[in-house]
């Protein structure tokens, strides 16, 4: 049934057909629900569709007079890949020097979480969060860097266990200032597992 209650959904439809492709019963005592589940699982995977991250950055805005680089690294994501459409996961950094605003710390993790909860390659992922960045802060510089674990390679095809992958999307100050560059780079190389 849908959210509403009152029509068939027609994952559940899909899922029931993909079980009995693969050779399953759907009718199995196992299996009887799974169609519901992996319906509502998928649309929590992919609930990013229905969320903006303008509106999330833009109503967190703060006139702040500091020019300092802001670094939020270590930004767990999982997403999923929209080529066999499994999980890829790992950690995404991003740094910005303000232009007179700053947004709330928490949005930064709030805008990964909105890309990544969609169907994505870590090259868009990437490139989405420091564009969107960019555009609604308008900072002097942004950097992002995304460290990520594909299990379309771990689990099929080439399956190499230990591979990951590292994208970056460099901008304004970051791009064009190499020390720039270079001290975001250096930070996040930096780890640290607890404060204590």
């Amino acid at each position: 049934m849908s959210a509403s209650g009152d029509a068939p959904d027609p994952m559940e439809a899909y899922v029931e057909g993909m079980l009995k492709e693969v050779g399953e019963d759907p009718a199995r005592d196992g299996l009887l629900k799974t169609p519901s589940r992996v319906s509502k699982a998928m649309r929590f995977f992919t609930q990013g569709y229905q969320q903006e991250p303008e509106e999330i950055l833009t109503g967190a805005l703060f006139d702040v007079d500091y020019d300092e680089m802001v670094l939020v690294k270590d930004i767990d994501f999982y997403s999923l890949c929209e080529h066999h459409m499994v999980p890829f996961f790992g950690r995404v950094h991003v740094g910005y020097i303000p232009d007179g605003k700053v947004v709330g710390l928490s949005k930064i993790p709030r805008t990964v979480e909105i890309f990544a909860r969609r169907l994505q390659v870590q090259e868009r992922l990437t490139m989405d969060v420091a564009q969107t960045i960019e555009q609604v802060l308008q900072p002097r510089g942004v950097g992002v860097v995304v460290e990520a674990k594909h299990l379309c390679m771990m689990m099929r095809g080439v399956e190499k266990q230990n591979s990951f992958a590292i994208t970056s999307s460099m901008r304004g100050s970051f791009e064009s200032d190499s020390k720039t560059r270079n001290e975001f780079m250096e930070l996040i190389r930096h780890r640290k597992e607890s404060f204590a």
